[in-house]
C-alpha cells in the first residue's frame, strides 16, 4: 500500500532533541525540525507559527514537542476542513505526555498510541468513539475508503446511543474492536465495492479492489482527452454499480506511458496510474482489448465485470483490497536535483520531496552523503566524480524499470552539473523506454548565488559564470571567453578555479582579466559557503594570488562598477554591483 507521509518532528530547543530522536526512529524518513540558532536538527526553521502552518497546509503529519496550546494557536487559522486535516500531535519535551490534537480521520490516535508505547506513557485520547470501541470506525486502514463521512458520523452517534451493529464483508481490522454486535442488528457495517445506496442504517466502506484498464483509443487526442478517459471509466463503474472510491488503479498499455491524458485521468480519479506490456493476439493490437492488460498486470484472482471494446474500458474486481504497487508497473521517474551549497535550509523543498519519494539515489559519493538522511530501503548508487555519463545512463536504466530515481548534484544541477549530462545521454539514446520516463529537473542554489548572497549583491548586474577546468574543453576556449567577458565588463564567477593538476591556470586567467580591470576591482572569495567551516573574504584584484584559492573556492571578480562599503555592526564589507551604468 502507499507509504504514509513521514511526520515532521518539530522542536524548539536542545532539551527536546533526545525525545525527538526516539520518535524519529519510529517513522522511516521522518526528520527533526529545529528552531534556527537554538538547536542543530535535520531541518531548520526561523519562526514556529509560519513553519507549522506550512507543514499543515502541505498535509504533513506534525509531532510538535511543545505545549498543546502553542500548536493550536499556530494552526488555528487553517482549521477549515476536518476531513482533510493531517495528524497533529503535541508531545511533552521529556516524553511524559502524548496528546493527539487534530486528524482523527487521518490516524492521529493510531500515531498517538504508537508514540506513547515507545515512550512508555499513556496517550491522552479523548475521542468518544475511540475510547468506547477501541478504534476509530471512521478511519479504515490503507486500501479502504469511507463512502460518506456525514453518514459515518451519524452511524457512530447511533452506536454511542446504544444501538448494535452487524458486519457484512471482510473487515479484519475490526475483529478486536469493542463494537456492540448483533446478527439481527438494524445497523450494518458493509465492506463492499458496490456504490452506497444512501440508506441511513448502514456504514459503507469501500475496499480499493477494482482495477480499470483503458485502451489507448482517444488518449492524447487534445486538451479534453484526460476528461474523456475519466468519463469512460466513471460510466463503466456506474454501469456495474461500483463506487469510484473502490478503484485501486488505472491501467494502460506501456506504449502510452508518456501520455499526459492518462496521467490527468488518473489524477482526477485520485488513483495511481500503472502500465502493462501485452502481446498482440490474432493480429489485434493489444490496446484494442483492455482485458488483455488486466490479464498481463494482475497476479491475483479477479472477476471481469466489464469488458467493452467500444468504450475501451475493462473492469476487474478482486475479493480484497489490491496493493497498486503489485499491478503492472509505474511510469519510471528521473528527477535531477541540486542540493544547494550544502546547508539543509538552502535546499529547495521540491528537491527534498523528490529525495523522500525516491527508490534509488545516484550521484558523486560526497554529494549523496550530503543528501541524507535517507531511508534504509532506498538504494544508493555512489560513484566517482568523473563518471558522469555512465551515471546518467545508469539512472535511465533504473527509471525504465519503473523506479523513482533521483540524480544528485551540488548547487544547481544545470550549472556545471548533472542536468546537462542527463540530457546528453537521453539525446544520444533512441531507446523508447528512456524517452517515456518522467524526467524533471529541480533547480538549486548555485555556489555563485550562495557566495554572492553572503557578500551582498556582486551579481546585481550583468554577469557570467565560467569554469576554469579544461577537462571537457580546451584551454584556448577558456582564454577566449575570459578575454571577451573581461572586455565586456561583466562580473565573472569562476568555478573550478584551481587544482593540483592545473595550478597555473588561475594565475593565467587573472593575467588576462588584469588587462581590462583596475587593480582596485573588488573580488569575493567564498570557500565552502553553506557548509560547516565556510569562509567569506573580500580582496582586490591587485592583491589576489592563486595561493588564496583552492578547488572549493568560488571566485567572483567584480566589474568596473562593483563597489563595497563597511558593515555597521559585524564588520567586513557589503559588496554590490549597481543596476545602472554611468
Amino acid at each position: 500500500m502507499a507509504r504514509m507521509t513521514p511526520p515532521a518532528i518539530v522542536i524548539l530547543g536542545a532539551g527536546a532533541l533526545t525525545t525527538a530522536r526516539r520518535i524519529q526512529a519510529l517513522y522511516a524518513d521522518s526528520q527533526v525540525h529545529g528552531l534556527q540558532g537554538r538547536v542543530e536538527a535535520d531541518v531548520s526553521y526561523s519562526e514556529l507559527g509560519a513553519h507549522l502552518r506550512e507543514l499543515y497546509a502541505r498535509g504533513t503529519p506534525i509531532v510538535a514537542l511543545c505545549a498543546a496550546g502553542i500548536v493550536i494557536r499556530c494552526v488555528a487559522p487553517l482549521l477549515a476542513n476536518k476531513g482533510a486535516e493531517p495528524p497533529v500531535l503535541a508531545v511533552a519535551e521529556d516524553g511524559s505526555a502524548v496528546v493527539p490534537l487534530l486528524g482523527g480521520l487521518a490516524g492521529v490516535n493510531v500515531m498517538a498510541r504508537v508514540i506513547a508505547a515507545a515512550l512508555a506513557v499513556s496517550p491522552a485520547i479523548t475521542t468518544s468513539g475511540e475510547l468506547r470501541f477501541g478504534t476509530c470506525v471512521l478511519n479504515p486502514p490503507e486500501g479502504y475508503a469511507l463512502a460518506d463521512l456525514g453518514q459515518g458520523k451519524r452511524f457512530v452517534s447511533d452506536l454511542l446511543a446504544g444501538e448494535s451493529t452487524r458486519i457484512e464483508g471482510e473487515a479484519p481490522w475490526l475483529d478486536d474492536a469493542q463494537l456492540p454486535r448483533s446478527a439481527s442488528a438494524r445497523l450494518a457495517i458493509r465492506v463492499t465495492p458496490r456504490a452506497w445506496s444512501g440508506r441511513d442504517d448502514e456504514l459503507v466502506i469501500h475496499p480499493r479492489s477494482v482495477v480499470a484498464a483503458v485502451s489507448g483509443a482517444g488518449a492524447g487526442a487534445g486538451a479534453g482527452a484526460g476528461a474523456e478517459i475519466e468519463a469512460r471509466v466513471r460510466e463503466a463503474l456506474d454501469a456495474q454499480g461500483l463506487a469510484v472510491l473502490s478503484l485501486a488503479a488505472l491501467l494502460a498499455s506501456s506504449e502510452h506511458m508518456a501520455d499526459q491524458a492518462l496521467a490527468q485521468a488518473a489524477a482526477s480519479l485520485n488513483v495511481p496510474l500503472r502500465f502493462a506490456q501485452t502481446h498482440p493476439e490474432d493480429g489485434e493490437r493489444p490496446s484494442e482489448r483492455p482485458s488483455n492488460l488486466l490479464h498481463a498486470a494482475l497476479r491475483i484472482p479477479y472477476e471481469t465485470l466489464h469488458d467493452d471494446a467500444t468504450s475501451g474500458v475493462a473492469l476487474a474486481v478482486a475479493p480484497l483490497a489490491i496493493d497498486p504497487d503489485t499491478i503492472g508497473r509505474a511510469r519510471g521517474r528521473l528527477t535531477v536535483i541540486g542540493l544547494g551549497p550544502g546547508s539543509a535550509d538552502l535546499m529547495a523543498p521540491a528537491a527534498r520531496a523528490a529525495l523522500n519519494e525516491a527508490t534509488d539515489i545516484l550521484g558523486y559519493d560526497t554529494y549523496v552523503k550530503m543528501a541524507g538522511p535517507l531511508r534504509a530501503d532506498q538504494r544508493v548508487h555512489g560513484t566517482d566524480n568523473r563518471e558522469e555519463m555512465q551515471r546518467a545512463r545508469h539512472a535511465f536504466e533504473l527509471a525504465s524499470m519503473g523506479r523513482s530515481v533521483v540524480m544528485v548534484s551540488s548547487g544547481d544541477p544545470g550549472v556545471f552539473a548533472m542536468a546537462a549530462a542527463v540530457l546528453e545521454a537521453l539525446d544520444a539514446e533512441r531507446n523508447a523506454q528512456w524517452h517515456a520516463i518522467d524526467l524533471s529537473i529541480v533547480p538549486g542554489v548555485s555556489a555563485a548565488m550562495a557566495t554572492a548572497a553572503q557578500a551582498g549583491a556582486p551579481l546585481g548586474h550583468d554577469f557570467c559564470m565560467l569554469s576554469l577546468s579544461d577537462n571537457l574543453k580546451p584551454w584556448t576556449i577558456i582564454e577566449k571567453r575570459l578575454r571577451h567577458a573581461a572586455e565586456a565588463d561583466l562580473v565573472m564567477a569562476f568555478y573550478n578555479p584551481i587544482s593540483r593538476a592545473r595550478p597555473w591556470q588561475l594565475d593565467k586567467a587573472l593575467d588576462i582579466v588584469r588587462e581590462y580591470r583596475a587593480a582596485t576591482t573588488k573580488v569575493v572569495l567564498g570557500r565552502d559557503i553553506g557548509r560547516p567551516g565556510g569562509t567569506l573574504r573580500t580582496i582586490t584584484l591587485g592583491d589576489l594570488r592563486s595561493s588564496d584559492v583552492d578547488m572549493r573556492t568560488m571566485v567572483i571578480v567584480g566589474s568596473s562598477t562593483t563597489r563595497g562599503f563597511a558593515k555597521n555592526a559585524e564588520g567586513g564589507e557589503w559588496i554590490y554591483t549597481p543596476r545602472w551604468y554611468e
